[in-house]
């Protein structure tokens, strides 16, 4: 039976797209169908910016219509970048309540769920200067505290994703420091296939399961990075556009939203 995969981010999540479905469709074998709601700068409850570009909240993006007007099939669905909301300034209590929000409604529809956790190592290792560079650096318009009230939201909202996994009968992966470098919230690009297979295959133990067949190639990064969602906003103008974004070589298909 045909296999579905439901992934929620932001930047983490795009950058590692295309190793994730890669990997996704080699462990799977036939077709796979992707809905996915992410992009630079995502939030899972605000309508985000990142330069001229807006996307709605995941929470209230049409990827949740979309799999309720779809049969039912076999469904993985990653919950991931769950921190970025920390610096649009959501206290932990809200972010968690979008996750459990969207939690709720896979479990709904009989997916597994892996939720991912916060580099909660890689940024205890920050300085006081280093905090203020990768702020400015990835988040200058965003409102910040200090570092030590930052560290304190981090560590909240992951033992919260650790708690919703356990009440919701998700799993829950942590994100390993060594996936990261200079960079503490992105995973460096050495790390993508490892650390992203950690994350897909994790209720197996993260040991990919055996691959029916080869998939025909994966389309390029560039290829799904240009992608247009069902949904965006360019220079504060509305675009629309209809899903699939993409029909893969062996009948899978990707959408975004």
């Amino acid at each position: 039976m045909d296999r579905r995969l439901v992934l929620l981010g932001a930047s983490n999540l795009l950058r590692g797209f295309r190793p994730v479905l890669r990997a996704a469709r080699a462990a799977w074998g036939g077709p796979v169908e992707v809905l996915a709601a992410l992009g630079h700068g995502r939030s899972y409850g605000f309508r985000s910016r990142f330069l001229f570009r807006d996307l709605p909240a995941i929470v209230d993006c049409g990827l949740w219509r979309a799999l309720e007007e779809r049969p039912r099939r076999p469904t993985r669905a990653l919950l991931t970048d769950v921190g970025n909301d920390i610096a649009y300034g959501a206290p932990p209590d809200q972010i968690l309540g979008w996750a459990e929000e969207c939690v709720r409604r896979l479990r709904g529809m009989d997916a597994e769920v892996v939720i991912a956790g916060l580099p909660v190592e890689r940024l205890e290792r920050l300085s006081p200067l280093g905090y203020r560079v990768v702020r400015s650096v990835f988040f200058p318009f965003h409102r910040w505290h200090s570092l030590a009230e930052a560290l304190a939201s981090v560590r909240t909202a992951e033992e919260g994703l650790r708690r919703l996994a356990a009440q919701h009968g998700a799993t829950f992966v942590p994100l390993r420091p060594e996936w990261y470098g200079i960079d503490p919230i992105h995973m460096r690009p050495g790390q993508w296939d490892r650390g992203w297979r950690a994350i897909l295959f994790a209720p197996e133990g993260a040991v990919a399961p055996p691959s029916a067949a080869e998939p025909a190639a994966t389309p390029s990064a560039p290829r799904l990075y240009l992608l247009r969602p069902e949904r965006r906003w360019i220079f504060g103008r509305e675009q629309r556009e209809p899903q699939p974004a993409l029909l893969l070589p062996n009948g899978g298909s990707v959408s975004l939203y």
